[in-house]
């Protein structure tokens, strides 16, 4: 189905990828502003997320669940929904601070050498310590506009990224092949890798925000950093263009342990197996290769991606 609105801004798209994610989706469409058209993806949810779409008379198209690729299925509302200036994409469980977020992340396109742009992240409001801290580490006020040159003081970190909240022109998005279809995770990142590989700036954007965190068990964590560990096994290319994490680990590490030490110390064993676990899962991962394909799959938390 589609909806128009003569009042939408023709300049972008809103795509939001979902699964079973009824609740938080609700929450998500009733802080989008009303002037931006909307397009999600269902991946055949069976909780009432189609439902609350027809209700809601959101543009939408359902797909089989093992159709759904983090690279492929973000690349089909490019395909399916074509003419867009700009694809902003959001996942169910985000939802805007305030409706004039997408404005905000909007505006660093004024810079035409701006290729994609990433929101920043609060915790939700019920945020354990640990994913609180991680988004006021990885997600600060301050906004910064990120070229190439700057891979040399930040490593890797240049094409940090988060499709929870973030922009991509159309233009850059086709001059680099656009989506990819064959990886496990940050599909985010290898889009903003290739920008900057070939001359677009990344920008963050301190002043555009959204609610977006987990409370990560440590298994999860673990599978989590795993799948981290086989992108970054199966593209070699991007720490060889960008350079490595620049000490990025053991920072976040002594900051985490300074925040529990202040604010909740009674939470520092669970850092402690928490860092075990992703530094056991990263390192897994970068080997998957030599691993079995049923270990493979048990490790991993997008599990859909071995099927391929």
């Amino acid at each position: 189905m589609t909806m128009q609105s003569s009042s939408h801004d023709p300049r972008a798209l809103l795509v939001v990828p979902t699964f079973n994610g009824a609740y938080s989706l609700e929450r998500l469409l009733d802080s989008l502003p009303a002037e931006f058209p909307l397009f999600v993806i269902d991946s055949s949810s069976s909780d009432g997320t189609q439902k609350l779409l027809v209700d809601r008379e959101v543009d939408h198209e359902i797909i089989p669940q093992h159709e759904f690729n983090h690279g492929g299925t973000r690349q089909k509302a490019v395909v399916d929904r074509p003419g867009y200036e700009f694809y902003i994409y959001l996942t169910q469980d985000a939802y805007l601070v305030d409706s004039s977020a997408v404005s905000k992340l909007l505006s660093y396109f004024d810079d035409q050498e701006v290729g994609a742009v990433c929101g920043r992240q609060l915790p939700h409001l019920d945020a354990n310590p640990l994913a609180e801290h991680a988004r006021r580490f990885n997600y600060p006020v301050d906004s910064e506009i990120k070229s190439h040159e700057d891979a040399a003081r930040l490593g890797i970190k240049v094409a940090f990224m988060s499709n929870s909240f973030a922009g991509y022109r159309a233009e850059a998005l086709a001059d680099v092949g656009s989506f990819p279809n064959d990886v496990i995770v940050a599909e985010d990142m290898f889009v903003a890798a290739r920008m900057l590989q070939s001359g677009w700036k990344v920008a963050y954007a301190g002043d555009a925000c959204c609610y977006h965190s987990h409370n990560y068990s440590l298994a999860e964590e673990f599978r989590r950093y795993f799948d981290t560990g086989v992108f970054h096994s199966c593209q070699p290319w991007i720490q060889r263009e960008l350079g490595g994490a620049s000490g990025e680990g053991r920072r976040f590490v002594i900051s985490e342990l300074h925040y529990l030490l202040e604010k909740h110390p009674g939470w520092l064993p669970v850092a402690m197996f928490s860092t075990m676990m992703k530094f056991a899962g990263y390192h897994l991962g970068k080997r998957y290769n030599h691993l079995p394909a049923t270990v493979q799959r048990y490790c991993s938390m997008h599990k859909g991606f071995w099927r391929r």
